[in-house]
């Protein structure tokens, strides 16, 4: 019997994810949603879940990037931009694009819409409340 040889390149924040295709095994979505309305955060833990996505939760943007440097894997953030903490959710967005730029972002908001200047590079913007259908099949689409 010989033994295998795996050849394992990690990274950036898709480290996790790069080492399960290299393993063949199938890569599991992971999607950090950051949201602090704790009714509104369920609905978006059921939405990643019922996709089939594995997912994390913060509250604020320095809980979710302590998560972001735990997890690895995570590949999509979804962030409303009234959160509270040390930056709102369209700094910490700009932050994410800056420091982990292959992870997708959704930005969510019921009370501010953002001008494209203020979006980051291939971030997507969705108005509270959305529609249900359209945001599970935009999350599937930057999860390929």
């Amino acid at each position: 019997m010989h033994p295998s040889i795996i050849v394992i390149k990690l990274w950036g924040s898709l480290a996790g994810w790069q080492f399960a295709l290299l393993n063949g095994e199938d890569p599991v979505i992971q999607v950090l949603v950051v949201e602090d309305e704790p009714l509104l955060l369920m609905m978006a833990l059921d939405l990643v879940e019922d996709i089939g996505f594995e997912v994390f939760e913060a509250t604020n943007a320095d809980d979710a990037l302590r998560l972001l440097e735990a997890e690895p894997g995570i590949r999509i953030i979804w962030t409303d931009i009234d959160i509270p903490g040390s930056m709102n959710g369209l700094v910490f967005a700009t932050a994410v694009r800056e420091r982990y730029p292959p992870i997708e972002i959704l930005v969510v908001s019921a009370m501010t819409k953002p001008l494209l200047h203020q979006m980051p590079e291939r971030g997507i913007f969705f108005t509270k409340p959305y529609n249900r259908k359209a945001l599970a099949q935009t999350l599937i689409g930057l999860a390929a």
